[in-house]
C-alpha cells in the first residue's frame, strides 16, 4: 500500500506521493491514512467541474485532480483575471476545498505553475521567466522520462529550454519537445469540454435564491423571452432545451427537454419544463435556494412560419406535436414510439420504431415531398415473428399453397398473387441465407394474407411456409 494523495500537513512534514503506508507509519505513527475511493473522488471532481460551469462552459476534466477551464471572452464578466481566479477559489476554500490556481495563455503553462509554482495570473511576458525554475515533472511527462532526464542532469526545465533539439529527441521522443512547446505557447493545445457546448445560452443571477417550482417558472420564462430575439435571428427554434440550477451550496442539477418541432415561443417552453418538474418534484431538492438559473438551447432547427388553411389542419398538427412534448417532458422522450421507414429489402427490417418526438419531423418532410407513409402491396399488420403455416396442397415448383392450415383453421385459396422474390441480406444473414417467396392470398372467407415460401422445392429438405401478415 502507497500514498495516492497528501494533505498540506503531510507534505510539510516530509512525506510523498507514491512513499509506502508502512515506512510513512514508521517514521509518523500517528499518521492519519484513508483509503483511496476513485470512484467517490471522480464524483467529486465532477460536481465541482459542474460548479465551476457557472465561469465557463469550457470545463474539461485533467486526470482524477485537476479541470481545465477556458475563460476567454468569459474574464471581463467577473472583473478581470485576477479577480475571477480569486472568486473561484474563495468560493472553494468556504466549501472545505483546499485549490491552487493559475491563469496563463496555454493550459500546459497553467497547469505547471498551479502544481508547481505559486499559482496566480501570469502575463505572456513572464511565461518563459517562470517556467525555467520548474522542476522537469510540471511538463506532465511520464515518470520513466523524468527519472531519464533527471539521470542526465536535467532537473528544471530551464536546463532543456537551450538545449539540442535533435538529440533530445533521439533519446526522449518527441513527447519532450511537444510538451515544452506547448508549455510555452508555440503549440496549439485545445481544451475538450466535458459537457457539449449550448448554440444559444441565457441566465439570470439572482439577489435572493429562489426554491419554489412556481419561482423557478417565473425565472426560466423570463430567460425564455430574453433566448427568443437570438432564435429569430437565426431563423431557428430550439428542439432541445437544458435549464441549469446552481445552488447556492455548489450543487448543480441540470433538467433537459425536448420538442418535436422548433419553438421558440417562451410560454410552449416553460410550458414543458413546468411537465418535468412535476415529475422530479421530490428528486429536485432546492436546499436553500437556488442562485443561478441558465436555459441552454443544446440543439436548433430551423424555424419555418407556415399559415394554416381554412381547414384547421396546421392547427391539428401543432396539437399532435404538444400533446408529444408535454407526454414526452412528463414520461420521457422514449414513452411514445412512432414507425419510419428504413432502406431494406427485408420486411420486419423496413420499418423501425423511433420516439414520437423525432419521426414527428421525418413525417412532415416525406408529406412535402409527396412520399407515401407505406407501401400499399405490403399487410396493414406484420407479424413481428412470421408463424408456420402447414401447407397441405401447393402448385409446384413455384406456385402458391391451394389448402394452408394456421392456427388450427383450415383455409382454402380463392385467389393468389406472386410470388414476389425477396433475397436476404447477406451482410446481415450470411452467404447461405435462404430467399423467401412471398404471396398475397385470398381465402374463401375473403381473408387476405401475406404467405411466404423459404426454399425451393426439389431440393434436399422440403421448403417450409410462415404467415407474416394479414391485410384489412
Amino acid at each position: 500500500m502507497r500514498l495516492t494523495a497528501l494533505d498540506e500537513f503531510a507534505e510539510r512534514l516530509g512525506l510523498r506521493k507514491e512513499q509506502g503506508v508502512a515506512e510513512a507509519r514508521a517514521m509518523y505513527p500517528a499518521l492519519d491514512v484513508v483509503e483511496e475511493d476513485l470512484a467517490a473522488d471522480r464524483r467529486l471532481l465532477e460536481a465541482i467541474a459542474d460548479w465551476c460551469d457557472r465561469y465557463t462552459p469550457m470545463v474539461a476534466l485533467d486526470g482524477k485532480d485537476g479541470l481545465f477551464l477556458d475563460i476567454t471572452g468569459c474574464a471581463h464578466l467577473f472583473g478581470g483575471e485576477k479577480a475571477l481566479l480569486r472568486d473561484i477559489l474563495s468560493r472553494l476554500f468556504h466549501m472545505g476545498l483546499d485549490a491552487r490556481g493559475a491563469i496563463a495563455s496555454s493550459p500546459g503553462f497553467s497547469w505547471a505553475v498551479s502544481r508547481f509554482g505559486q499559482g496566480g495570473v501570469v502575463e505572456d511576458e513572464e511565461t518563459e521567466r517562470m517556467l525555467m525554475p520548474l522542476p522537469v515533472a510540471a511538463l506532465r511527462l511520464e515518470g520513466q522520462t523524468v527519472d531519464a532526464l533527471k539521470k542526465l542532469g536535467l532537473k528544471y526545465i530551464g536546463d532543456i529550454v537551450h538545449a539540442p533539439r535533435a538529440p533530445l529527441t533521439r533519446r526522449f521522443g518527441p513527447t519532450l519537445l511537444l510538451r515544452l512547446d506547448q508549455a510555452l505557447g508555440r503549440e496549439e493545445e485545445p481544451i475538450s469540454p466535458r459537457l457539449p457546448i449550448a448554440s444559444l445560452s441565457s441566465e439570470r443571477r439572482l439577489v435572493e435564491p429562489i426554491g419554489t417550482e412556481e419561482q423557478i417558472l417565473a425565472v426560466t420564462s423570463q430567460i425564455a423571452v430574453s433566448l427568443k430575439p437570438s432564435l429569430e435571428a437565426r431563423g431557428a427554434g430550439g428542439r432541445v432545451f437544458e435549464l441549469v440550477l446552481f445552488r447556492v451550496d455548489g450543487r448543480v442539477f441540470r433538467i433537459s427537454v425536448g420538442a418535436s418541432q422548433p419553438l421558440r415561443e417562451p410560454k410552449l417552453v416553460a410550458g414543458l419544463f413546468s411537465e418535468r418538474l412535476q415529475v422530479i418534484h421530490d428528486d429536485l431538492d432546492a436546499g436553500y435556494g437556488f442562485e443561478i438559473l441558465r436555459l441552454n438551447v443544446l440543439r436548433h432547427d430551423p424555424f419555418k412560419e407556415t399559415q394554416g388553411d381554412f381547414e384547421g389542419d396546421r392547427q391539428g398538427e401543432i396539437s399532435l406535436s404538444s400533446f408529444v412534448d408535454r407526454v414526452a417532458a412528463r414520461l420521457g422522450a422514449d414513452c411514445l414510439q412512432s414507425f419510419q421507414l428504413r432502406e431494406s429489402h427485408v420486411p420486419e427490417r423496413a420499418v423501425i420504431t423511433v420516439p414520437a418526438m423525432e419521426s414527428l419531423p421525418a413525417r412532415r418532410k416525406a408529406e412535402q415531398e409527396s412520399a407515401l407513409p407505406f407501401r400499399q402491396e405490403r399487410p396493414l399488420r406484420l407479424f413481428a415473428t412470421p408463424e408456420p403455416v402447414e401447407v397441405v396442397f401447393a402448385e409446384v415448383p413455384d406456385g402458391p399453397p391451394q389448402i394452408f392450415r394456421w392456427r388450427r383453421l383450415q383455409h382454402q385459396v380463392a385467389r393468389s398473387e406472386g410470388p414476389e422474390r425477396i433475397a436476404m441480406e447477406w451482410w446481415i444473414d450470411g452467404d447461405g441465407a435462404e430467399a423467401r417467396d412471398y404471396f398475397r392470398i385470398e381465402d374463401e372467407t375473403g381473408h387476405r394474407f401475406w404467405i411466404y415460401r423459404r426454399g425451393f422445392y426439389g431440393q434436399e429438405l422440403d421448403p417450409r411456409w410462415f404467415m407474416h401478415g394479414v391485410f384489412a
